[in-house]
């Protein structure tokens, strides 16, 4: 089978960690092949995601790492045995940008994730208005059938917060985003009366950072903390006007933590916040 052109990030995640294995172990990526059998070549290329592995290989390579993490093993065994076709967002490929993807997938697996948003409402909590607004306003116009697969991924997106056991789901929301009246005061109003539902949920906290606040806090753009199954798998996913990244190396991880922390200080509790959230609609 030939190499993946566009490996998925949790594919590519599943290479890296192996990488990181490796290279703790302070093994060469010719030492791994010998110990499989094969070519430095194809090391390079799981490595990379590009092509897949077994959990076998896995766990003879875990053995000559000297790797006793049983529950990191787990973990990447289980991102081995999953295949495209098996999750509803492969429906999408070919139709949207792999990132949309990336992220479908990166909610799925996630134990719970934190959110921090200063401009809108996150995606998993919008309604199809609201995110009809945003797809409208931006600088190229999209076909009719792109803008209505983009709505539609989204809103399917939101079945992580509906199954039986859904993740816990933090939010931090400034308070500049209470105020936009992204698609005018009725869409913006209903998003909000939406917000509030969400705030009912025993699994969903939301926490607003009010205009009153007087302590610096440097958030400019979404972020996303997604904790993984085990600590080794957390990720950071930064959103742009350009495009989303991620970020899963020690020291990244690190300093988003504290970023969330902070947020935590200079935000107000749930209660206070779902009153400020009420007053505003009422405003609208």
């Amino acid at each position: 089978m030939p190499p993946r052109e566009n490996p998925t990030y949790r594919q590519g995640r599943l290479g890296t960690e192996l990488r990181k294995l490796r290279e703790r172990a302070g093994r060469t990526a010719r030492e791994a092949a010998g110990m499989l059998g094969t070519d430095q070549g194809k090391i390079s290329h799981i490595e990379s995601g590009r092509i897949g592995v077994s959990e076998e290989r896995i766990r003879k390579l875990a053995t000559f790492y000297e790797c006793t993490d049983q529950a990191l093993l787990d973990a990447l065994c289980a991102i081995a045995r999953e295949h495209r076709g098996q999750f509803w967002w492969d429906e999408y490929r070919g139709i949207l940008a792999p990132s949309w993807l990336d992220i479908s997938e990166l909610e799925h697996h996630t134990a719970s994730m934190l959110l921090c948003c200063t401009v809108t409402i996150p995606g998993l909590m919008q309604t199809e208005d609201y995110a009809r607004a945003l797809f409208d306003g931006g600088l190229i116009e999209l076909p009719r059938e792109e803008l209505e697969a983009r709505l539609e991924h989204r809103m399917r997106r939101k079945v992580v917060l509906d199954r039986d056991n859904p993740m816990p789901f933090h939010v931090f929301l400034h308070e500049a985003v209470l105020r936009m009246r992204y698609g005018g005061r009725t869409v913006a109003r209903a998003q909000l009366d939406q917000l509030l539902r969400d705030t009912e949920r025993p699994h969903i906290r939301v926490r607003v950072i009010p205009f009153t606040n007087e302590e610096f806090f440097e958030a400019t753009t979404a972020v996303s903390y997604a904790h993984g199954l085990v600590p080794d798998l957390d990720t950071v996913q930064i959103d742009t006007p350009i495009g989303g990244f991620y970020l899963d190396t020690d020291a990244p991880l690190s300093r988003y933590r504290m970023f969330f922390e902070r947020a935590l200080k200079v935000s107000l509790p749930p209660d206070e916040s779902r009153q400020l959230i009420y007053h505003v609609a009422r405003e609208m």
